[in-house]
């Protein structure tokens, strides 16, 4: 057995490869005004762009009973205490939460765990608000990854939208596994 695994191996050494050299990847074309192309995008993906009026209508409203922020600026509408565990979470009616960036191409948004507190909170709460600096919108993935700390290895995820499916018969469900609602306020 060994014998064969030696006559494998000592083929494929024998085999002569010429170094082909990395192909040059080129810029890639930025939309030209990243926050229309990003609301776009939010609302292709069943989110929702909020004002700040918007907002703070939700917040005086009682649809939400159960909400919590890590924010500092939005913890005076805090109505949930955060436990230590996060399946104590399940009931949660909305979170606000603060997103590192914004991509314009697809909307998604980046978060890393330290926005999040646990990083559960974005699925398992029913509603999502996601606070985001204007200035942090990006024009496409390739901007992206280049903005992301590949030093760190911790949680990150990107979320674009609700949660959705159309496994099911093929008819689209949202908040099949997850936030039934995304609201984006610009700031």
């Amino acid at each position: 057995m060994n014998n064969s695994k030696d006559n494998i191996l000592s083929k494929i050494r024998a085999v002569k490869r010429t170094e082909i050299p990395l192909p040059t990847i080129g810029e890639f074309a930025h939309p030209a005004d990243l926050k229309k192309t990003f609301c776009e995008a939010i609302l292709s993906n069943k989110g929702e762009i909020l004002t700040q009026e918007g907002f703070m209508e939700i917040m005086a409203s009682a649809d939400f009973p159960k909400r919590y922020s890590p924010i500092e600026a939005y913890r005076k509408f805090n109505t949930f205490k955060l436990p230590q565990d996060p399946h104590a979470l399940n009931d949660l009616d909305l979170a606000i939460v603060q997103g590192q960036f914004g991509v314009a191409e697809n909307g998604a948004i980046w978060f890393e765990e330290e926005d999040l507190i646990h990083r559960v909170l974005p699925f398992i709460t029913d509603h999502l608000i996601v606070v985001l600096s204007i200035d942090n919108l990006l024009g496409n993935m390739h901007a992206a990854y280049e903005r992301m700390d590949n030093n760190h290895s911790g949680f990150g995820v990107f979320i674009a939208g609700p949660s959705k499916t159309a496994d099911i018969e093929q008819s689209l469900v949202i908040g099949a596994q997850g936030a039934r609602s995304l609201k984006v306020v610009l700031v």
